[in-house]
């Protein structure tokens, strides 16, 4: 498990790439552009589909540091049998 300074830095990072992906989403759901870059990828309105995706795993990844920087373990997977009886 890492330290927290290794999470806060985690954690700013996919804030960071959180906002830079919103801006893009909105600048071309808006249509207010017809292409956005970030660094150096150029998105298009073909391209919302696999930024939504991206969006949310960047809000899955901000939750589950949050969560780690207050204390909490992050959430284990199970499943459920649902049975005949």
């Amino acid at each position: 498990m890492a330290d927290m300074t290794d999470v806060k830095i985690r954690l700013n990072f996919w804030r960071s790439a959180y906002e830079k992906l919103t801006a893009a989403y909105t600048a071309l759901v808006d249509g207010r552009v017809k292409s956005y870059t970030i660094d150096d990828r150029q998105l298009t309105r073909f391209d919302l589909g696999t930024l939504k995706d991206e969006i949310e795993e960047a809000e899955q990844k901000i939750d589950e540091l949050t969560a780690l920087l207050n204390g909490r373990r992050p959430r284990k997977a199970f499943g459920v049998i649902p049975r005949d009886w």
